[in-house]
């Protein structure tokens, strides 16, 4: 660590040296122009970037089929702004998980195509992504995946199962969206100040994402189940009806608790939500016993669905704990 001293000149002027070596680390010398952002009682020094875009180049050679979705998906969260994707010949199957992969992401899009490469580019701006509106959409989505999952489940509904799988991917779109503001918002100053919230609080945000992306897994599994089930008897299906509504409470409740500026409220509604978590397990479990009686296939496939819902409580349980650290005083 180094320090400097803070001068006055001109009367009125605060100046302050910067260190050479990161100076000459950063390509700056006199005339050069830095970028200054406050952040609560710090204040962050940047150069000034001489791009607005991010641009990206991956060989997509030896990639196909899902492990090429993987690698668009990976460089779009990373915050590549222009992906180029090259090869010595873009093969069709490439082509379509290339446009299979941008479907599944926020703002990127396919710009140009050769035979050789193929160009993708974010087109939405910093400040027009919304953390905490995409939480609030993913929040909307997961439990009413969850909810519709048990529906399925009890009335036998195959077309509303499959639906809820389908809208999956409408949660790991915003989810992607979300992990890849937060990574920005670490690597650049600038994107702090255009999000408009604290890089902590941006934290605990993706973290939340993340509890509400595995809700909506596990309601996905839940679908998927009911449409291997047959009709469910009367009284397991009342219970794990009851056992989903108790799950969404506590999820809701988390929720609730993290959006909460007020930190006394907040803290009320979280600590409720952790003893709440204590009495899904307990129904739970009374729950998977009244399956285990079941015919042995249909019980295993029901403890599955029992667990799923068990654990997408424990996820509320987790959003509850960030909102506990996000309304705590700070050091």
């Amino acid at each position: 660590m180094e320090t400097r001293k803070v001068q006055v000149t001109g009367g009125s002027t605060y100046t302050v040296s910067l260190p050479k070596t990161w100076a000459t680390d950063n390509g700056i010398s006199a005339g050069s122009v830095v970028e200054f952002y406050p952040e609560e009682d710090s204040l962050l020094l940047t150069p000034q970037s001489e791009e607005d875009r991010t641009e990206g180049t991956l060989d997509i050679t030896d990639l196909d089929g899902e492990q090429l979705m993987r690698a668009v998906v990976t460089m779009y969260v990373s915050g590549f702004d222009i992906i180029n994707l090259e090869t010595a010949r873009v093969t069709a199957a490439q082509r379509r998980a290339i446009r299979e992969a941008a479907q599944r992401l926020v703002g990127l899009e396919v710009i140009g195509e050769t035979g050789e490469t193929v160009m993708l580019q974010d087109l939405l701006d910093s400040s027009e992504l919304s953390i905490v509106n995409a939480i609030t959409r993913m929040r909307l989505v997961a439990l009413s995946m969850l909810a519709d999952s048990i529906t399925a489940l009890v009335e036998n509904d195959d077309d509303l199962a499959s639906d809820v799988v389908e809208r999956d991917d409408d949660v790991d779109r915003l989810w992607y969206m979300t992990s890849r503001v937060f990574r920005g918002v670490l690597r650049d100053p600038s994107t702090a100040t255009e999000v408009g919230l604290p890089r902590e609080v941006c934290f605990d945000y993706h973290t939340s994402a993340r509890q509400l992306e595995r809700v909506a897994d596990h309601a996905t599994k839940i679908a998927e189940l009911a449409l291997d089930l047959e009709d469910v008897p009367d009284t397991p299906a009342e219970s794990l009806q009851e056992l989903q509504v108790q799950a969404n409470d506590v999820i809701e409740t988390s929720m609730d608790a993290l959006l909460e500026d007020d930190s006394e409220t907040a803290t009320r509604q979280a600590n409720t939500t952790r003893r709440q978590v204590d009495e899904v397990d307990d129904y739970a479990r009374q729950v998977d016993k009244e399956v285990r009686d079941l015919d042995p296939q249909q019980a295993q496939l029901l403890g599955l669905v029992v667990d799923s819902l068990s654990r997408a409580a424990d996820y509320g349980g987790n959003i509850a704990e960030t909102a506990l650290q996000k309304a705590a005083p700070k050091p």
